[in-house]
């Protein structure tokens, strides 16, 4: 196959990943038509009873070679776009699954490699809930993984189109979804009832009066709320609402949690109301490695020239890539950061990006690969 030929069928591959979009753990049909492009391509797969995401192995596996893992992720987010909620691929994962085959349709290209290489492709489900790498360490797929790479599209004004950063040092991100209980009163009577709508106002002022150490980024903030119902003259008593927490390192995201459980607290003491933490979604901040990050610069100059190779990219940013690392330490792993012109930003209900860039990342990966091996 022509590298002509991968490049549009990367870009096929892209359109439909992006019009069949599903969100974590719902990603069925994602799973099966990867699981088809990977057997069709004469990988080994290894598909989940009690979850979404598949794995392929290309390559020979008993020579002892060193295994490397590419990692995908293939769920959407679940937003408003044009007045209607729906899943939509507003992270880019559907660009990452495409480059990620797009690698394994190379390595095809290049006759007699399959025994030279051991290679897992991983399409990881539930990136946005910070769980399914958590899930995939759980059922092994990197317990015998040496090197892991993975890839992620960056906004414009972090990396330019036509430049790449070798390693992307995310920080640590916890969301909060907390149910708040109490009773509702009469719109004439306000003594006898706590407001939730004033207590969740009390909490905003509050959780915006926390300081820790400035020179180490770090937020919260209150993402979603909702109570009340369509009678204008009841005091609600019940609310939900949810809380992003974010910090460059995963020591001050302790120290932020630990304010933000304080306020919790305190507004049950002041209040009389119940607050709950009905789920946490969390992911860790990243561990790098300086191996792996020197395989992936010099795939970068290969491709894309030394002049267009970036420094690292710190950002505020989370991605349940890290951990893999944290549970897994002897992995050597990086995620490449790529410029692609993405704008107007990631999680914007209308992101776009060059599709010219997919190319861009499917040849820096298979690099990446071969440098790994010294091919």
């Amino acid at each position: 196959m022509k590298v002509e030929t991968i490049a549009q069928r990367v870009k096929d591959t892209f359109q439909y990943l992006h019009n069949h979009a599903e969100i974590s753990w719902e990603e069925v049909k994602t799973t099966n038509y990867i699981s088809s492009l990977l057997e069709n391509s004469g990988c080994d797969i290894t598909t989940f009873k009690d979850c979404t995401g598949v794995m392929g192995k290309y390559g020979n596996f008993n020579k002892g070679l060193p295994v490397v893992a590419v990692r995908a992720d293939i769920d959407a987010l679940w937003q408003e776009v044009n007045g209607k909620f729906q899943a939509n691929h507003s992270c880019g994962h559907d660009a990452h699954m495409a480059m990620v085959l797009g690698l394994l349709w190379r390595l095809e290209q290049n006759e007699g490699l399959k025994d030279k290489v051991a290679i897992k492709l991983i399409f990881q489900p539930a990136e946005e809930k910070g769980a399914g790498a958590l899930k995939m360490v759980e059922k092994e797929v990197v317990d015998d993984v040496d090197y892991l790479f993975g890839i992620h599209l960056r906004p414009e004004q972090e990396t330019k189109m036509g430049r790449a950063t070798p390693v992307i040092v995310h920080g640590a991100a916890k969301m909060y979804n907390v149910e708040l209980k109490g009773h509702d009163a009469h719109g004439a009577r306000p003594h006898q009832n706590q407001n939730a709508i004033e207590i969740g106002a009390q909490i905003v002022n509050m959780i915006n009066k926390i300081h820790l150490d400035p020179r180490v980024p770090h937020s919260v903030k209150m993402t979603n709320f909702q109570a009340g119902g369509k009678n204008a003259n009841i005091i609600p008593g019940n609310a939900s609402f949810s809380l992003d927490l974010r910090a460059q390192n995963n020591e001050l995201m302790e120290e932020l949690e630990t304010k933000v459980n304080r306020i919790f607290d305190a507004i049950r003491n002041l209040y009389d109301v119940e607050i709950g933490i009905s789920n946490t979604d969390q992911i860790a901040a990243a561990k790098t490695n300086e191996e792996a990050i020197v395989i992936m610069k010099k795939s970068i100059g290969e491709i894309l020239g030394e002049e267009n190779i970036d420094q690292p990219l710190v950002t505020p940013g989370g991605d349940d890539f890290h951990f893999y690392t944290i549970k897994r330490p002897s992995l050597k792993a990086t995620m490449l950061g790529l410029g692609c012109d993405l704008k107007p930003g990631l999680h914007h209900p209308h992101m776009t990006f060059n599709d010219q860039a997919l190319m861009h990342g499917v040849n820096i990966l298979y690099r990446a690969v071969l440098n790994t091996y010294g091919l």
